[in-house]
């Protein structure tokens, strides 16, 4: 047992070897690089470790279908990989049937592109719903939509504890409602909103949902055809492991995919993007939200990913992700408490993600002795620690070792 394990109770300690022996999960971990400078990983909701085998498959890449077939390739697969890696993505993570769901750009321009299309499809309808805790980048968004076209935004203010409720969305929505913006996981106390259910307000309104799915992609089931969804955005370098700057997916409902006009029409989305024809014609189904060349070599290291979540299966991931954020409660409860140290993520396991929030005034200087001792977290400010555990690459007794670092780090000021 690592010495630093002595700073955490003999209980505490116990549970997360027994967790680890009796984890089903637990031979995945040794198929994700491991370096030896890194002690704990708690940030695989921000960026997944590389699975060893990615070291192969972009060799073999640069080998074969990069360098062997060349041009060709394009022809031969490349064109078809961002629908056909959609289809996979929808089916291993998603609840979503084939034809849905396409890999290409950025969270950042596909969020655009379907909340702009959505506002579109709604035409004399005048506001926008979205909420004060959503990430950056969702509330940058809905915000230049509405300056570009003259559109109201009704604001939710969640409790930043937890993040949208069922109860605030009825109160925010009317018939002037165009479009709701939501995260499915808050990014900040991994709350975990009712999807069926705040789809099916929106929807007793009129408006469109467009779901941003980036922590629940790859952690839980979530049932998007099944739910009666819309659209959905999700990254894929975090619990799908694609690396740093993969490209994002985008889901569009079957039924309204020939309704929506995207609003960045590139090539690749046209009817027939190799006539170079002097106007736009969009494709059939998902293609025509593609906009420019799709980004082959980002799509690479997730195809692995897949595999092992589909292996696994998404609800045994699910499973273990409870396991691996209530032990972190428990820690935080019985050994960081006394040192000041508040869970600011919901204690009811069934609507919390996959990452806890833990809160201490001087958080930001403990990440900062946390990260030299190869101990990696993330910081929210003002106070927040993010543990944030990806199921098949972290292990108990690590979440242990990381907690045990911080508790060291926490009770030294207090000598």
């Amino acid at each position: 047992m690592p010495d630093i394990l002595t700073q955490l109770p003999d209980h505490l300690v116990a549970e997360a070897e027994s967790l680890d022996e009796g984890d089903p999960l637990a031979a995945y971990r040794e198929q994700f690089v491991l370096p030896d400078g890194v002690v704990a990983y708690l940030d695989g909701n921000s960026l997944g470790r590389p699975l060893e085998v990615t070291r192969e498959r972009l060799a073999e890449f640069v080998d074969e279908e990069w360098g062997e077939r060349l041009i060709r390739a394009w022809d031969e697969s490349w064109m078809d990989r961002p629908l056909q890696l959609g289809d996979t993505i929808g089916r291993v993570a998603l609840g979503a049937a084939p034809g849905q769901t396409a890999v290409a750009d950025s969270t950042t321009v596909l969020l655009y592109k379907l909340a702009r299309a959505a506002v579109a499809a709604r035409p004399g309808r005048t506001r926008i719903v979205a909420d004060t805790e959503n990430f950056p980048t969702d509330r940058y968004i809905v915000q230049g939509i509405a300056a570009e076209l003259g559109l109201t935004i009704d604001w939710i203010e969640p409790d930043p504890a937890t993040g949208v409720t069922l109860e605030q969305v009825p109160k925010k929505v009317s018939a002037d409602t165009a479009l709701v913006l939501v995260s499915h996981i808050a990014y900040k106390s991994a709350y975990v909103a009712d999807l069926p259910a705040v789809t099916a307000a929106a929807h007793d309104a009129g408006a469109l949902v467009l779901w941003d799915l980036c922590h629940s992609v790859g952690l839980l089931p979530i049932g998007l055809d099944a739910a009666g969804a819309d659209l959905a955005v999700g990254c894929t370098y975090k619990y799908l492991n694609g690396g740093p700057g993969a490209p994002a997916f985008g889901y569009v409902a079957k039924a309204l995919q020939e309704s929506l006009t995207q609003p960045i029409r590139g090539w690749m989305g046209h009817a027939e993007p190799f006539t170079m024809g002097p106007a736009y014609a969009p494709a059939e189904g998902m293609r025509r939200f593609i906009s420019g060349t799709p980004p082959i070599l980002g799509m690479l290291p997730m195809q692995d990913m897949l595999g092992l979540v589909e292996q696994a299966g998404i609800e045994a991931i699910r499973e273990k992700s409870i396991r691996l954020t209530e032990f972190v409660v428990d820690v935080a409860d019985q050994a960081l408490a006394p040192w000041g140290v508040t869970v600011a993520s919901p204690r009811d396991p069934s609507v919390r993600g996959g990452h806890v929030t833990l809160e201490h005034d001087a958080m930001q200087d403990a990440i900062a002795q946390l990260w030299q001792r190869g101990v990696i977290p993330d910081f929210r400010r003002p106070r927040g620690l993010r543990a944030g555990m990806s199921p098949l690459s972290t292990s108990f007794v690590e979440v242990a070792t990381a907690l045990a670092h911080l508790h060291e780090i926490l009770s030294s000021q207090h000598e």
